[in-house]
């Protein structure tokens, strides 16, 4: 079987499954493993909205997983009919849903814009009729009349008056009235972009602030040098938790390990993302590889000794952490991917451990 297929079946955790892989026994053709990998990234990048639950979602796809694993070719083939429904009806959704969003978006602007325009336009219809009465004094001045020349004057100037004053009143209101409606683009702004940057049940940061600031952060180090470091970490046997306790308990687990690992590395200016379902990553900005080490083994401790309660639950878990510091000239994707082996290679060899890998790709376990 190809590493790439067993891997995959690692990630799902297979329990009964296990066994047969390490010893080659278990098949898997690759268009089913293909599959496999499509419902792992959907898995791993869903969000919540409207009629779709993110639990619901998940325990529908861990469904058609399992399925795929089953030899029966009847079942397989009712299968992937059910998939492929499942699939166009929610991706359809989400387009809906993004769209929606786009356009309550636009709608916020436009109200925005409406209210500007609205002002400028009451302002120049106010101009309009000082100039009418301007108009009207000139004609006054042309004329012979002395009573409609004082009558025009005095007219003006009550008028004039009454829009000095009532420009000052309503260029105050104006910028009051912007100011205020500009507090509030901007924050409805800064939620949804902050909501976007952010992993719908965990708070974490979500793949695309990571895959962001993880080239961020690789740049700032070809400018200026110094270290920075990068930790992957996932939760050894999550889908035994969800098998045994529930997805509603799995969930806890995760916004738990998040709080936690918070408290760990944010106080230390770190950046925390949830990156797949059961997987973290963590960049550790001026960390060398060593003091990055103490970090992890800390979080590892904590998370050993750490019992956490749901109701009538109590549960406890351990985490497998690959750890790899950026090298000179290094890519991002070669640097993640060091990370990433140093992870599989935690997990490989019994989890609940570090494993450091070294610029030479070389591992050693910690």
């Amino acid at each position: 079987m190809k590493q790439w297929m067993s891997r995959l079946i690692d990630q799902f955790n297979f329990e009964n499954q296990e066994e047969e892989v390490r010893s080659g026994q278990f098949k898997l053709n690759e268009d089913r493993a293909t599959i496999l990998y499509l419902i792992d990234i959907l898995n791993k990048n869903l969000f919540e909205f409207s009629g779709h639950p993110v639990r619901k979602i998940r325990s529908e796809l861990d469904d058609f997983a399992k399925g795929l694993m089953s030899g029966d070719p009847k079942k397989i083939d009712r299968l992937l009919f059910r998939f492929r429904e499942f699939y166009n009806s929610y991706r359809l959704d989400e387009y809906t849903y993004i769209m929606k969003t786009f356009s309550d978006f636009r709608a916020i602007i436009w109200d925005f814009v409406e209210q500007i325009g609205e002002d400028l336009s009451t302002e120049q219809q106010c101009e309009t009729s000082l100039m009418d009465k301007m108009e009207a004094l000139r004609e006054s001045v042309e004329s012979s009349s002395l009573e409609e020349l004082k009558e025009k004057s005095l007219n003006f100037i009550d008028t004039y008056i009454e829009y000095q004053e009532n420009k000052d009143q309503r260029r105050v209101r104006r910028v009051e009235a912007i100011k205020k409606n500009l507090d509030t683009v901007k924050k409805q702004l800064s939620d949804a972009n902050e909501n976007m940057r952010r992993d719908h049940l965990t708070k974490a940061y979500n793949r695309k602030s990571f895959d962001e600031q993880i080239r961020q952060q690789s740049n700032l180090n070809k400018i200026s040098g110094g270290y920075v470091s990068l930790m992957m970490l996932d939760i050894d046997h999550f889908k035994k938790v969800n098998d045994t306790y529930g997805h509603a308990i799995g969930d806890f687990v995760l916004v738990e390990l998040v709080k936690l690992l918070k408290s760990i590395f944010e106080q230390n200016h770190c950046f925390v993302a949830r990156v797949g379902g059961e997987e973290f990553a963590i960049l550790l900005p001026n960390y060398k590889i060593e003091m990055a080490e103490k970090m992890a083994e800390r979080a590892l401790e904590e998370v050993r000794k750490a019992v956490f309660v749901e109701g009538e639950t109590t549960i406890s878990f351990t985490i497998s952490i690959g750890l790899a510091e950026l090298s000179p000239g290094e890519t991002v994707d070669e640097w993640m991917k060091r990370a990433d082996a140093a992870l599989y290679f935690s997990k490989n060899n019994g989890r609940n451990r570090l494993t450091l890998a070294d610029p030479k790709k070389s591992l050693s376990v910690a």
